[in-house]
């Protein structure tokens, strides 16, 4: 079903791939160069745990929508018609919901941990936190290969471009703005990534409602799912409707379902590494908002493609359909190659920002519970930062391999997301119960998601040799085997750690946490000592257990079991208003995930704003005065763009590395204003001594490396004797660290000075200009005065 030309799906892979790495990374250049923020290695991998709600919800929206919730969830609306949406949204954002009172406890109980296991190994022990870390992996790892999986199968069916070269681009724009920018890179991109994501619904539920001739609205797609029921009844639901509940392969599925994503969510690291980026009071409500904004994705966007795909009798083959490809053939036969175009934009955009999630995950969990705890316990953050994009670029590189291998054995998107349970539901409960109960039993936990593991295994490849005859792809890939094998897995680990927990409980005091989970950076470790508020996050608590469970009560048994039970099919009228219902929560989530995010940080956006207008106005070329003038001729001061008669707070900014020639311009500064005009009484000198460190590009300095460089810094300003001046000049002394020439220009323009006096050369062995004089010569935008 190729309907668009190789060269767009190139360009779809590279192009756009470039284009939102290049947005990025720019949008996080940006915060570090006009908001302050210095990439430290706690930076890279929790954000400064300063994240707000907006962004919060933005990027748990974004990482959830997988390939398979924009493919998956149409399949299912294909096969079993409106339960199937309702069952993949319903199925899928209860744990997110649900995850939202860990993401508190987190903040209560474990307020400087990393990563989850760090938290297993902090309560339970090496032994534990090894099989947990065994989780861990295994569940990034069959994630990432999903998304993959997924967005290659989708490029090859729409544009014909090999499947494995395919697998093999998707990752390429995902490595490169992780690399640089960390978790924050990755909630940008989420954030621009969900905004898309909910445009494009927008468009789709449009069209499909209120535009297209070949649907005819709400009142002929309800005509034509009734004709299709008549002549391909629906196996499993309720007089053969697509228009019911009653669905017994739709109620199936959801059970699988919920206890998949189960795993996916509280054995995903990704999902804790955002509960520990939030700020304290963000955790809860940004993963609540989340949860149900995304339930509109697949309720609204799968009851549209996929019923439509029902309604036009889109053309699918068996193997199409498994793979995914309803929805893309949906859209095509709807809105054409503009369809395509869009789905195919939005799948790609989805999978890369849930990519980089993945990625962000694996390389926290590599550095913090493979390296800082069994290799290099007294690791620096520079050593971490460069282990975690080391961890980037490997995972990175190989996650076009986990893909093909799937492919190679012929696992579809559809199996592998409905396998997950199976592999990973036996360590939910244990892992939750240990952050949340402190009689948790250690041997049970671990214990009990092992043989859960082994449990489910044993039970769905029974199950499907006993059914079908054989164990293979086809046979372990049907509804009662997984249901067995996930239900098995699930049930089975939490049953032995709550008995076992029961028969020989401890008494663990979470206080613990705090003593023995460290943070590298000072500074991020003296924030989250600040803005932790205990009593705000045990009501926070309270309030959050009793409206999460309420809402998951309401979600997976008040709203789909009547309709289920009593075998009722929707009329007209109740048909009109379950669109209408999914047509407005898509627009409420919408305005929530777009605005919020915003609306919080319209404050750093101004002042990004007012920096970049400063820096673009204030380009007067200026007369750059060297030690070679005669600087008795007054011509020359006015002609560096003074004002001589100006009664206004003049600025002037020394940059001084004990050089005898920056002496002389610190010396010679006051002289410099007197020139020009009167001193007035608020005149300041700046005193700046920049700490060369090399490695500027990546801003990654450990905290406490940083403070005594710094401190060495003032002792060497403090010991300068400043030159006699009238007492209406003040002078404060200012010490960065990093590129000289570029810290120098950065804080003139950040103070606003008027002149930047400074030495021809400095400490290095130049006879002319020295190289940092002669770059601050040829970029700075304000007047600059060599002396020699």
């Amino acid at each position: 079903m190729v309907v668009l030309s190789e060269g767009v799906g190139y360009f779809i892979l590279l192009g756009v791939g470039l284009v939102m790495a290049l947005a990025v990374t720019s949008l996080v250049r940006a915060e570090t160069k006009w908001l302050g923020t210095r990439k430290t290695f706690e930076w890279f991998s929790t954000a400064g745990r300063t994240v707000k709600t907006g962004l919060i919800a933005s990027s748990v929206v974004s990482a959830w929508t997988w390939a398979a919730t924009l493919l998956q969830s149409s399949t299912v609306a294909y096969q079993f018609g409106i339960s199937g949406p309702f069952w993949y949204a319903a199925g899928a954002s209860i744990q997110v919901v649900l995850f939202a009172i860990l993401a508190l406890e987190v903040k209560r109980k474990a307020p400087s941990s990393h990563t989850f296991p760090e938290i297993i190994f902090a309560r339970f022990g090496k032994n534990s936190h090894k099989v947990f870390l065994f989780f861990a992996l295994m569940t990034n790892t069959i994630v990432t290969a999903m998304l993959v999986l997924g967005g290659a199968a989708v490029v090859n069916s729409l544009t014909g471009v090999d499947i494995y070269i395919a697998a093999f681009l998707i990752p390429v724009g995902v490595i490169i703005y992780t690399f640089f920018g960390g978790l924050k890179a990755t909630f940008l991109a989420e954030y621009l990534n969900s905004v898309f994501l909910f445009a494009v619904v927008l468009v789709f539920i449009s069209v499909i409602y209120f535009s297209n001739p070949q649907v005819g609205g709400i009142s002929g797609m309800f005509d034509r799912l009734t004709e299709a029921a008549a002549i391909k009844p629906v196996d499993g639901n309720f007089a053969g409707s697509y228009l019911t509940m009653a669905s017994t392969g739709a109620l199936i599925f959801g059970i699988i379902n919920i206890v998949g994503n189960f795993g996916t969510v509280f054995v995903d690291q990704a999902y804790w590494q955002r509960a520990i980026a939030a700020a304290p009071k963000s955790a809860f409500k940004g993963f609540l908002i989340g949860g149900l904004a995304w339930f509109a994705i697949p309720f609204a966007l799968a009851t549209a493609l996929g019923l439509a795909a029902v309604a036009i009798h889109a053309p699918l083959m068996p193997e199409q359909i498994s793979m995914g490809l309803v929805a893309p053939t949906a859209a095509s036969q709807i809105l054409g190659d503009v369809g395509a175009i869009l789905l195919l934009t939005m799948l790609f955009t989805a999978v890369m920002s849930a990519g980089s999630a993945e990625l962000v995950s694996v390389s926290s969990l590599i550095t913090y519970d493979v390296y800082r705890t069994y290799i290099r316990p007294s690791a620096t953050g520079r050593s971490l930062m460069r282990i975690s994009r080391l961890s980037i670029l490997f995972f990175g590189m190989g996650m076009g391999s986990l893909a093909l291998v799937l492919l190679q054995v012929g696992a579809s998107l559809q199996y592998v997301y409905l396998a997950m349970g199976v592999l990973i539901g036996s360590a939910v409960v244990p892992i939750a119960l240990a952050v949340v109960w402190k009689k948790t039993n250690k041997v049970a936990a671990t214990v009990g998601a092992l043989i859960g593991l082994c449990c489910g295994l044993v039970v769905w490849l029974l199950t499907a040799y006993t059914l079908y005859g054989a164990i293979s792809v086809h046979s372990t890939g049907q509804n009662i085997p997984l249901l067995a094998g996930n239900l098995t897995s699930i049930l089975v680990g939490g049953a032995i750690t709550l008995l076992g927990s029961v028969i020989k409980p401890e008494n663990f005091d979470f206080r613990v946490m705090k003593q023995k989970i460290l943070i590298v950076d000072a500074k991020i470790r003296r924030l989250v000592e600040d803005e932790n508020d205990e009593e705000y996050l045990l009501r926070s608590s309270r309030f959050g257990y009793k409206v999460a469970v309420a809402l998951t009560l309401v979600l997976v048994v008040a709203w789909p079991m009547p309709l289920y039970l009593s075998g009722y099919i929707f009329s007209q009228t109740v048909y009109s208003i379950w669109i209408g219902v999914a047509v407005l929560w898509a627009g409420a989530a919408a305005a929530a995930i777009i605005l919020l995010p915003l609306i919080e940080s319209r404050k750093g956006i101004v002042k990004v704003l007012q920096r970049i207008g400063y820096h673009v106005i204030d380009t007067r070329p200026g007369y750059r005065l060297s030690a070679d003038d005669d600087r008795s001729d007054n011509n020359h001061y006015g002609d560096t763009g003074i004002n001589r008669s100006a009664a206004y707070n003049r600025k002037i900014l020394v940059p001084l590395d004990g050089s005898l020639q920056s002496l002389r311009a610190l010396n010679s500064s006051t002289n410099l204003l007197a020139n020009a005009g009167s001193v007035t009484a608020t005149t300041t000198v700046y005193i700046l001594n920049v700490i060369e460190w090399m490695d500027e590009n990546d801003e990654s300095v450990d905290d406490e490396l940083a403070a005594i460089m710094e401190e060495q810094g003032k002792k060497m300003l403090r010991s300068i004797l400043l030159p006699k001046s009238r007492s209406s000049v003040k002078y404060e002394r200012i010490v960065k660290l990093g590129d000289p020439a570029t810290k120098i220009i950065e804080t003139a323009e950040k103070l606003g000075v008027d002149l930047i006096a400074m030495g021809t050369t400095g400490l290095g062995d130049a006879k002319e200009i020295g190289h940092v004089s002669s770059k601050v010569l040829r970029l700075a935008s304000m007047p600059v005065v060599l002396i020699k």
